[in-house]
């Protein structure tokens, strides 16, 4: 994007996850928008697993911002979005662990991305993946793309 998001105007982004095999070879894409400007990340993993490429592409957008930023992030993954709507601020009182004592799975991006989340005002959208929504489809089609082949 050439030029920078003002508060006026948010981001719109859209992200998803693929997994080949879960666990598996893995792809994330994010497909940002800022007004006519468009920007296309994507990325994967040869071992990995769904729900791990859901969250890298949300953080992968979200640490593509240059400063605070206002953003509507739609995503097709509930848990991406309970988890940060619903379970992060539980998780962080308790140390990263569940209510059942257990380590929180995905810790590491979890951090990742409730740091990434700091310095933005996000508003976070879900639509049911792989119903037509156009620019959920692209998304997974850059997730797709993220796959490592061979």
């Amino acid at each position: 994007m050439s030029r920078q998001p003002t508060a006026d105007m948010p981001v719109d982004v859209f992200t998803d996850g693929a997994c080949k095999r879960n666990p598996g070879p893995g792809g994330w894409g994010a497909l940002l928008r800022w007004g006519e400007h468009e920007k296309e990340l994507y990325g994967g993993e040869r071992q990995t697993t769904n729900n791990r490429m859901e969250l890298m592409a949300v953080i992968a957008a979200l640490e593509a911002m240059k400063r605070p930023t206002r953003i509507r992030i739609t995503v097709d993954s509930q848990y991406v979005k309970q988890g940060v709507e619903s379970w992060m601020a539980r998780w962080k009182r308790n140390g990263w662990k569940t209510a059942t004592g257990s380590p929180v799975k995905n810790q590491d991006l979890w951090q990742r991305l409730d740091a990434a989340l700091a310095p933005h005002q996000v508003e976070w959208r879900w639509v049911r993946g792989h119903t037509g929504h156009p620019d959920n489809e692209r998304a997974d089609q850059l997730a797709n793309r993220g796959v490592p082949r061979g």
